[in-house]
């Protein structure tokens, strides 16, 4: 901070390491300043001290050094000595920059005229010489600019052009810290004879002054200070437009200096592009535009300085092309026609869509009662579930109520023994209360350990919901070993997979409407480590028939068959409307369930359970028939009661 560094200067100081850092602290202390501020100040001011030139006394202490060298001198302190001899420099006893600033003014009015007589004084070249020019304001009718010349003239004083030069880079010493720059912005005159200096005959020093004044637009409120400066040079240099002195400078030099040339193409982007007003952008650029600078861009597009293609690309990618920007614009008013358009179909299509929406609001309704149902009997599986894993983890780890459980099978083995010899002659299986069907065998379920004689019987299933499709209600719950009730194993397909993901496998869409079956899918991202994730479902759409598979397993009236002498393939087929039954929905659902879990003819099961034959009716079918035997109905009792009764192998 007290080194009062530019940021990209610190920020190269940083690099260094510290070795060099202290050389560079140790050369900074060597440095010794040559004079004080005073001492410069005070030639300046003599200078510029109409009276210096009448008093022998004031001409002496200039001695023989020409302004130009003071002012030099001045440059080379301000930009090596230390920051507070700068600071003192421009503090208030001392005013340095007021003092410079005026120096800098009295010099740019002889440059001014200079410009102005360079017609009457030209040589060969078209530039006008010193003597030639002094000669010319001479002859001007001008009584203040001779006594201005003959004062320059008994105090040695520089060339106009020198002086300015060397004034400006005084100015760029001085704006190289933050305390300077505050202090020339916020001086108008300053900036106003920095821009003035763009009269310059050197390329050198209009570059010079160009980027002082682009330094200054960048800084806020910079911008309308420059601006500000340009209008006092239109009205002093009776400029017809603004800039166009600028302008005519970098069109027309004489002399190729690709420094000035991309000095000036970076002020020309920094005053038009720094403005957030874009009216104001365009209004800016318009004014360079009216004065050339488009056909001239076009004529320096094959320049082979890559730092003025850089300048002039930035400059024409920012530009405004405010009648390109008009036929968008006029593309957009037909887009948003066209949009009308469409969202008047989009409209129409949704009032076709809400009617259509209000034909299924009957179906949604449903289908929110099913899936709230849904939701209770996913919760009570849930909860057998973890009753079932529970009793299994029991039945494992215990031989002896393995032993219990066989010895309760056979009790009720001999109980439906009991039961078959009740019944009249010529009764079949089939005509008792619970006895399953035939149908497709299933995974072997564990049986239920024996129930304790003190529990009750379980509740029946309640009806089903009037007015929603009948939902076959789960198995009953298995009584424990310990009293109460588990729940038996849920049907094949419900168990839960492990928690993973799996891909999304398509659907494949029936021509007829299927029987459901009572199962809940799995989730994809609990399907992954199953067997069901290494499954080409792709592979059987190529070997099954389904057409075949639909026409016998359609619903309707339209889906019974002609044939139903075969008693293994009527099993598989849904029951007409037409037969009577005085079961209920559920119970009758279950049932068909049952007979298509045990593959067996009706004859075969009846006469395997009249026999006791274990081997024809394997032990899951019997567990199948126990469970759908036990069941009770409103319309039907069972002819014996195992209430009261206990085994004699039960605890």
């Amino acid at each position: 901070n007290s080194m009062d560094l530019p940021p990209d200067k610190a920020k190269l100081l940083k690099q260094y390491d510290d070795e060099k850092k202290w050389d560079i602290i140790c050369d900074q202390e060597k440095v010794i300043a040559k004079a004080s501020p005073s001492f410069y100040l005070r030639k300046l001011k003599t200078y510029l001290d109409p009276r210096a030139s009448r008093s022998a006394k004031r001409r002496r202490t200039l001695g023989d050094s020409k302004s130009t060298q003071v002012l030099r001198d001045l440059e080379i302190s301000l930009r090596t000595n230390n920051i507070e001899w700068v600071r003192e420099f421009l503090d208030e006893e001392n005013k340095g920059l007021e003092v410079l600033i005026d120096y800098l003014t009295f010099q740019l009015g002889f440059l001014r005229y200079d410009k102005e007589s360079l017609t009457l004084g030209s040589t060969e070249n078209g530039y006008a010489s010193p003597a030639n020019c002094r000669k010319s304001i001479l002859e001007m009718d001008t009584p203040k600019l001779k006594r201005a010349t003959k004062h320059a003239a008994k105090l040695h004083m520089g060339e106009a052009e020198d002086d300015i030069h060397v004034c400006i880079m005084c100015l760029r010493a001085i704006m190289n810290n933050k305390f300077g720059f505050n202090m020339v912005i916020e001086h108008t005159q300053a900036i106003n004879s920095i821009a003035l200096s763009l009269n310059h005959k050197s390329l050198r020093t209009k570059a010079l002054v160009l980027e002082l004044l682009a330094a200054i637009c960048l800084v806020k409120g910079g911008h309308q200070i420059i601006l500000s400066a340009f209008d006092n040079f239109k009205t002093v240099c009776s400029e017809p437009r603004r800039f166009k002195t600028l302008m005519d400078y970098f069109r027309d030099y004489e002399t190729f200096n690709i420094d000035f040339m991309v000095a000036c193409m970076q002020f020309i982007n920094i005053v038009v592009h720094s403005v957030d007003d874009m009216n104001f952008r365009v209004h800016l650029q318009y004014e360079f535009t009216f004065l050339g600078l488009d056909d001239y861009l076009e004529r320096l597009r094959s320049t082979e300085s890559e730092e003025l293609k850089v300048q002039i690309s930035a400059y024409l990618d920012n530009v405004f092309d405010v009648q390109a920007l008009m036929e968008d614009s006029e593309t957009k008013s037909a887009a948003l026609e066209q949009v009308a358009e469409l969202e008047e179909q989009i409209s129409r299509s949704h009032e076709l869509e809400n009617e259509t929406m209000a034909k299924l609001v009957e179906l949604e309704t449903q289908l929110e009662l099913l899936y709230k149902e849904n939701q209770e009997l996913s919760e009570f599986r849930q909860q057998a579930d973890e009753e079932l894993n529970t009793l299994r983890k029991a039945v494992s780890q215990k031989e002896e109520e393995k032993r219990q459980r066989e010895s309760f099978l056979e009790g009720k083995i001999q109980e439906l023994e009991s039961l078959t010899g009740t019944l009249p002659k010529g009764s079949t299986a089939s005509s008792l209360p619970g006895a399953p069907a035939s149908g497709a065998s299933s995974a072997p379920a564990p049986p239920p350990p024996p129930m304790p004689a003190s529990a009750p019987p379980p509740p029946p299933p309640p009806p089903p919901m009037p007015g929603c499709n009948a939902i076959p209600v789960p198995p009953p719950m298995v009584p424990s070993l310990k009293g109460g009730f588990v729940m038996p194993p849920p049907p094949p397909g419900s168990m839960l997979a492990p928690p993973d993901a799996m891909t999304i496998k398509r659907k494949f869409q029936t021509k007829y409407k299927l029987p459901t079956l009572n199962w809940i899918a799995l989730k994809p991202n609990q399907v992954r480590g199953t067997v069901f994730s290494e499954l080409d479902e792709d592979k059987l759409y190529s070997v099954i028939d389904f057409t075949r598979f639909e026409e016998q397993f359609k619903l309707g009236v339209q889906g019974a068959f002609p044939d139903r002498g075969d008693d293994i393939n009527s099993s598989k087929r849904f029951k007409v409307p037409e037969k009577v039954t005085l079961l209920e929905h559920n119970r009758l659902r279950n049932m068909a369930i049952s007979r298509r879990k045990i593959e067996l003819a009706t004859d075969v099961v009846v006469k395997a359970v009249n026999n006791l034959d274990l081997k024809t009716v394997s032990q899951d079918c019997v567990d199948i028939l126990l469970r759908d035997g036990s069941q009770t109905t409103p319309r039907q009792r069972p002819t014996v009661s195992m209430r009261g009764r206990r085994s004699p192998w039960m605890p």
